[in-house]
């Protein structure tokens, strides 16, 4: 379904809410599976009603989906199986232990012949777990507890639980607007319409006389709009209407002293506070005409009679017609996401800022109170400052009393001013400081303010009446503006908790400060003293901050609730109300997020160690990275003004630079410039060579400095040059690795051999590796159940030339495989085979996991057919029929709804997931003379738009949403034998690719240079560096750490590759203005790869 079509549904959810059709609603959000309300849900549980609980919840998920959803079912069964013994009906537990609860038997067969026990006892509360367990209302209230946790948990309800933020009867204003705008068509419009029906367009009967037309309101007995309406549940399923918006911006914050509260929106009325004269006229803004749509040209006689009635057309009440916005194009490659360079700073970063006008000039805060300059082009630290009173005299007596008890301060914001001639830095006790920059090396304390009581939490400079000036906010729950001599100008009164940050902003004269406190409370000031002109709350009314977009024009916060759930919104600033809520938030969080904006369009967040972006318009993360690593749980982060550089802290007290191919042209520009410098003539200053500090900084460059000679390629030939671990009992000349995966908690590697068996190797959790992740520095152990079974798949008497296939669950619950048989169901603790299916011929050859379903399985089979099977239901639903050969490869993009096959017969297909119809159907492109044979693999970017489709005669990279290939890289050089296999690491910054003669290729994903060799020598031992029948069958990459993979080799065994601990990471970053598009390149000598007339030879 389409995102109209599903906003189409919540338009009707609110309808049948605002005309009481309870039964109905709840039926669609069921159905529709688009929203799950949590007050019905809870009443319905309350009231023990199990089965409309059941058939409510099975419209989102299904029992076996994930661990959350069978942690739901089991509760709601377990709570339904104690009230039945409870009222002594010992014969309808029988009946909900075999029918309901039987099913988790096979996950956890302990629990369920504990349960069973229950039967024999007088009172199960006899049973020591459940001794507590009280009246039969009371234990209700406590599952719902753990339910509603579970619920928001469980990704499979992400965006789910949440009304959209709509103004009320929304839907009866668009048909509105419907009708005014037919009735401006009409050729003899009446002054009073008269609408009777809405199943045919309006249109007036011809009268004596044309009149002006008339905005058209439908009347009351057609549809009658309630005047307010009540919420369904705490979970804001139908929010509050907001009332029209105000003239202006921020007259429409400044509406109410004390508005409701409200998460979703907030109604906006006149205000009751005086604002002054000569203010009110620059707050107020005319409402926009209705102007006529540029793009109709009607060519008749009634075109200028049309646009005359247009142009006098009375105002039509929520009706404009603007002139379509100006979109600027752009792309993931506009977002800074390439590592530029690693710095150390010394002590922990608790805030940057970069210059407004020196691109890649950072100032940097840290907590042990010490500030410094940063040119991050040159990698070089130009001054530092460490934390000193400037004059402790003139310093509080609660100050003075402050640094007596501890005299530990940290840094909590620094900020440049908008000219770049300061920096304010505030301070975690009462301090602010003031600094003059006047060149690289120049950084001067001009001003030491104690500003306030406690911690100062927030700094920003503004320009009130043409004056620069501080404003900063602290514990003390004051907000204050000061000028650059010190003088205290405001100080604002009216919050009732510390507060957490201020954001400054004008429109148009109007200067005025945002501020927002960590009770949630967010206030707006002007430079007055009359108060605070808006109380609203923060979502999550706790810490929040707020900023606008480069332009001004767009009003974002981000913030944390003191439960750990963070919140990203846009606002309505002619309303306060929420306009936009964005997802993508996974864990909760132990402090509070931190965001940025940039170009007017993107947004990022730092959380659960990773950089999360937004397109400004759209409510998903369209992209995530974890920045090669070593990014803390809640990483602080900062945009350049140009936004093509992006500073991020790491968990080890420094940062890491972040750029786009303009931010990388920029840092090289910067470099090379020092690098001239360093070979002009010099002298000594200071007892030290310039030459010698440039030339030594010019080595030191890891990742973009290589451009002096950016073609040259990492070798790793030896064994000490990375390290890498062999599976114990993996290797099997008679059983080569067929696939392979790793589990996605990224604890273990999965193997399954060409002979049907699939072994399991776990790492456990030690001193020597606390997280229990697969690593390359221990050897893990050859897993196996308490019972010994192996997990052995139906196979024919000539396996050999069986496809062996495999998927895992998501939950890592159960793995579904085949080898030439039946395809198995396997429990990944007790390695049972739950069930078989899809008994040949044809035999399958490749399985995928439906993204939104997991009991969807798409199955590529034998004969070239494509199988959308039913696991639940155990039928085929339907089948796809586009290639002549056998399926090599599946794979599914949620964004595209889109599902991509690829065969041996080199063609790549591309079906639609939601009516299986075939968009469009490709050929790779094949050197001269060759015939399409072998497998033909493709898997999807993290982005799930760009593609990695793998032959052995070449690796390349589409775009899936215009279905075309967009980059191609052919064996050649020292990578010059056919391909075995490829994949993208787990951040699909990096491809890894093996080949039949045993080396490894790690390539830049984004342009498919080269980045570095691992030879055979430097994994395999001598003996076997050698045999040039051993070589990897198959490569895969760790879900979590993008510079680990493993391969599987030709003698079965199974082998863990990670960089050396020094390095860290594969090779250098290659130029990013390299590699070849749409299958041509500037230079075959600097792109390593031939031109498409080569690939004929």
């Amino acid at each position: 379904m389409t995102s109209l079509s599903r906003e189409l549904v919540f338009l009707i959810l609110q309808f049948l809410e605002e005309e009481k059709f309870k039964e109905t609603v709840h039926k669609l959000e069921q159905e529709s599976g688009f929203l799950f309300n949590m007050k019905y849900f809870e009443e319905k549980a309350l009231a023990g009603e199990w089965d409309e609980v059941e058939k409510y919840l099975s419209g989102f998920t299904k029992v076996d989906d994930n661990r959350y959803s069978m942690k739901i079912f089991f509760e709601i069964r377990k709570q339904k199986y104690l009230e039945a013994l409870d009222r002594n009906d010992r014969a309808k537990a029988v009946e909900i232990l075999v029918k309901d609860l039987k099913v988790f038997s096979t996950f956890n067969e302990e629990l369920y012949k504990e349960i069973t026990q229950l039967l024999t006892l007088e009172n199960f509360r006899e049973n020591e777990q459940l001794s507590k367990y009280g009246d039969t209302k009371s234990a209700r209230s406590i599952m719902l507890v753990e339910l509603k946790k579970l619920i928001e948990s469980n990704p499979l309800f992400r965006e789910k639980l949440v009304f959209p933020t709509l103004k009320a009867s929304r839907l009866r204003t668009l048909i509105n607007q419907s009708l005014n705008w037919q009735h401006q068509l009409c050729k003899n419009p009446r002054p009073n319409p008269d609408i009777k029906t809405l199943f045919t367009d309006h249109a007036c009967s011809p009268q004596n006389g044309a009149r002006a037309p008339t905005p058209v309101t439908l009347p009351v007995a057609a549809i009658a709009k309630p005047s307010t309406y009540v919420p369904l549940g705490v979970h804001g399923a139908f929010p509050p209407a907001a009332a029209s918006a105000n003239a202006s911006a921020l007259a429409g914050w400044m509406a109410n002293a004390n508005p409701p509260s409200s998460v979703q929106s907030a109604n906006v009325a006149a205000s009751s506070l005086s604002v002054p004269s000569n203010q009110v006229s620059v707050l107020k803004h005319p409402r926009p005409s209705s102007t006529p749509l540029g793009m109709i040209d009607y060519q008749n006689s009634d075109h200028e009679q049309l646009i005359k009635r247009l142009r006098t057309a009375q105002s039509v009440d929520d009706v404009t017609y603007p002139a379509p916005p100006q979109h600027v194009s752009w792309s993931l490659d506009d977002l800074p996401r390439t590592v530029a360079c690693t710095i150390h700073q010394g002590s922990s970063v608790t805030s940057m800022d970069f210059h407004p006008s020196h691109q890649t000039l950072l100032a940097v805060g840290c907590s042990n109170g010490e500030i410094a300059l940063w040119d991050v082009g040159l990698r070089e630290k130009l001054v530092s400052k460490a934390f000193k009173i400037c004059d402790y005299n003139a310093c509080s007596p609660h100050c003075q009393a402050a640094f007596v008890r501890d005299s530990s301060i940290s840094v909590s914001r620094v900020s440049w001013s908008p000219d770049g001639n300061l920096i304010g830095v505030a301070f975690t006790k009462h301090l602010v400081h003031l600094f003059a920059y006047q060149g690289p090396n120049d950084l001067r304390q001009h001003l030491e303010i104690d500003a306030h009581s406690g911690s100062v939490n927030d700094l920003a400079f503004s320009h009130p009446n043409k004056q620069l000036c501080v404003v900063t906010c602290g514990n003390d729950k004051l907000v204050k503006v000061w000028d650059l001599a010190g003088r205290i100008l405001f100080c604002f009164e009216g919050h009732e908790a510390p507060v957490y940050s201020i954001c400054p902003h004008h429109k148009e004269n109007i200067q005025f400060i945002f501020s927002t406190a960590v009770d949630g409370k967010i206030k707006a000031w002007l430079y007055d003293n009359v108060g605070s002109r808006v109380d609203y709350d923060a979502p999550g009314r706790w810490c929040t901050r707020m900023l606008y977009s480069a332009d001004g024009s767009r009003l974002f916060s981000c913030g944390t609730s003191k439960d750990g759930d963070s919140f990203l919104v846009e606002w309505n600033e002619s309303e306060g109300a929420i306009k936009r809520t964005y997802t993508g938030f996974r864990k909760k969080s132990a402090g509070v997020v931190q965001f940025d904006t940039t170009r007017n369009h993107f947004l990022a967040a730092g959380e659960d160690n990773q950089i999360k972006f937004w397109d400004m318009d759209s409510n998903n993360v369209i992209t995530s990275i974890d920045a090669d690593g070593g990014l803390p749980g809640l990483p602080c982060l900062k945009f350049n003004k140009e936004g093509n550089l992006l500073v991020v802290t790491t968990a080890d007290n420094g940062f890491k630079i972040l750029a786009n191919a303009d931010g990388i042209r920029t840092l090289r520009a910067i470099d090379a410039r020092s690098y001239e410098a360093s070979r002009a003539p010099t002298e000594m200053k200071n007892g030290v060579d310039p030459i010698s500090r440039s030339v030594e900084r010019q080595k030191s460059l890891d990742d973009v400095s290589d451009k002096t000679k950016a073609w040259e390629l990492v070798e790793i030939v030896e064994p000490v040059q990375c390290r890498a671990v062999t599976m114990p009992d993996s290797t099997d000349p008679d059983n080569k690795v067929a696939r392979l995966l790793y589990t996605n908690s990224g604890f273990g590697i999965l193997a399954l051999g060409f002979n049907g068996v699939q072994k399991l190797w776990k790492w456990s959790r030690n001193e020597q590796n606390p997280s229990g992740k697969a690593t390359a520095s221990i050897v893990p152990q050859h897993w196996l159940p308490n019972t010994g079974l192996v997990m052995t798949n139906d196979v024919p008497e000539n396996y050999e030339e069986a496809i062996p296939c495999i998927a895992l669950s998501k939950n890592d619950s159960y793995v579904m495989s085949a080898c030439g048989g039946k395809v198995s169901l396997f429990n990944m603790m007790t390695f049972k085979v739950m069930t078989t299916f899809m008994a040949p011929p044809p035999a399958s050859t490749f399985l995928a996991f439906h993204p939104q379903d997991n009991n969807i399985l798409a199955i590529g089979m034998e004969d070239s057919t494509i199988h959308i099977y039913n696991v639940r239901v155990d039928e085929v639903k339907t089948k796809l029929k586009g290639h002549q050969k056998r399926i090599t490869g599946l794979a599914f993009s949620s964004n595209l709804n889109v599902l991509v096959s690829t065969g041996a017969d080199a063609q790549i297909c591309f079906w639609n997931f939601e009516s299986w119809e075939k968009r469009k159907s490709i050929t790779i492109q094949l050197p001269a003379g060759r015939v399409p044979v072998g497998d033909t693999r493709v898997q999807f970017h993290s982005d799930q738009v760009r593609m990695l489709v793998c032959h052995e005669t070449q690796l390349a990279v589409y775009d899936a949403s215009k279905m075309e290939r967009i980059r191609q890289w052919v064996p050649q050089d020292v990578l010059s034998a056919p391909i075995s296999c490829a994949t993208y690491s787990c951040n699909s910054q990096l491809v890894y690719a093996s080949f039949a003669d045993g080396n490894i290729g790690v390539f830049d994903a984004d342009n498919l240079r080269l980045r570095c060799r691992i030879a055979p020598s430097a994994y395999l031992s001598q003996a076997s560096s050698n045999s040039q029948a051993l070589f990897p069958l198959v490569v895969t990459a760790h879900p979590q750490e993008p510079n680990q993979l493993a391969v599987g080799m030709t003698d079965g065994s199974v082998k863990v590759i990670e960089p050396s601990e020094s390095e860290g990471k594969w090779g250098v970053a290659v130029p990013v203005d390299n590699g070849m598009q749409n299958g041509r390149t500037a230079s075959p000598s600097i792109a390593n790869n031939p031109a498409p007339e080569q690939l004929q030879r």
